[in-house]
Formats: C-alpha cells, sequence, structure tokens
C-alpha cells in the first residue's frame, strides 16, 4: 500500500509540471553583454551568457556566436563599475531619482590566444551575477581579480 502511494506521488509531482523544469534545468550562464574586446567573431553589444561551469574554460554564448577560452590561457581578471545618476528618470519621473545611482559592472578578461597573441574581451555583467562568475573565474584560472578600485572591490567581494 505504502509503495502505491509512493508510485502516485512521483508520478503526480513528474506530471505537476512543478519537478520536471527543476530537474530539466541546466546552467544557462551569467546574463552579459560583450562590450568591447580584440574578438573579431563577436559584435558590440551582442547579448548571450557567461558559462563558467564548463571544465576547459570560460564561455560565452549569443545567439550568433560562441567563444570559449581554455582557463589555463586566462591570465588577467579585471572587474570595475561605471557609476552614473540617473537624469533621464529624475526629469521624467521624480527629482529625488538624483540621489540615486545607477552601477554597470564590467568584467574584463585577458587571455593569450593559439598564436601566443594577447587578447581581451570586456563583458557588462548583469548585478545578480557578478560575484558568483569573479568567484569561479578565480577558482577555475588560479589567478586573482583585480579591482579597478574600492567601490568594485566592495561589490564584487560583497
Amino acid at each position: 500500500m505504502i509503495a502505491i502511494r509512493l508510485i502516485v506521488w512521483a508520478l503526480l509531482a513528474l506530471t505537476s509540471g512543478v519537478l520536471p523544469p527543476l530537474l530539466l534545468a541546466a546552467d544557462s550562464g551569467a546574463r552579459a553583454q560583450y562590450t568591447g574586446g580584440t574578438v573579431a567573431g563577436l559584435s558590440t553589444k551582442s547579448q548571450g551568457s557567461i558559462t563558467t561551469t564548463d571544465e576547459e574554460g570560460l564561455v560565452f554564448r549569443t545567439k550568433q556566436a560562441s567563444v570559449r577560452i581554455p582557463y589555463d590561457k586566462i591570465n588577467t581578471i579585471e572587474y570595475g563599475q561605471r557609476v552614473s545618476r540617473r537624469y533621464a528618470e529624475a526629469v521624467i519621473i521624480s527629482p529625488l531619482l538624483l540621489l540615486a545611482k545607477k552601477r554597470k559592472h564590467f568584467l574584463t578578461v585577458g587571455y593569450t590566444d593559439e598564436q601566443g597573441r594577447q587578447q581581451a574581451l570586456v563583458f557588462q555583467v548583469h548585478k545578480s551575477a557578478v560575484r558568483s562568475v569573479l568567484v569561479s573565474l578565480e577558482a577555475k584560472t588560479g589567478r586573482k581579480v583585480e579591482f579597478q578600485d574600492e567601490e568594485a572591490r566592495k561589490a564584487g567581494k560583497g
């Protein structure tokens, strides 16, 4: 009787639509935008995702292209922020928004390509993913993140 109940509950869980997405979920990576660098195959402002769970290297995927950088070829990891006031929102919505700051989070990855030339990629990373991407890159590459300033250090370390 208990076995039948377990089977019924398992079937309900699998067909309910709640459990299957959890079971099928894969790491889609951190939302990011390629903002510049030396890679010819990527266009500036390409939206995509950075994946650091790959065993061999960092992967950036867009709808048009994919770039894989082996972790052992990465020689620079830099993190910085650009802070700006919300002037347009303040004019349109409320002057109180002048007190608010908008932060953009940037990750620069330097590496050597197959020909031994230095290359670089600059990404704007979504704020919810910055810490996990930085920690993963430090662990996988063995390199420390270089912070552009003290504010970036606070945001990157938590």
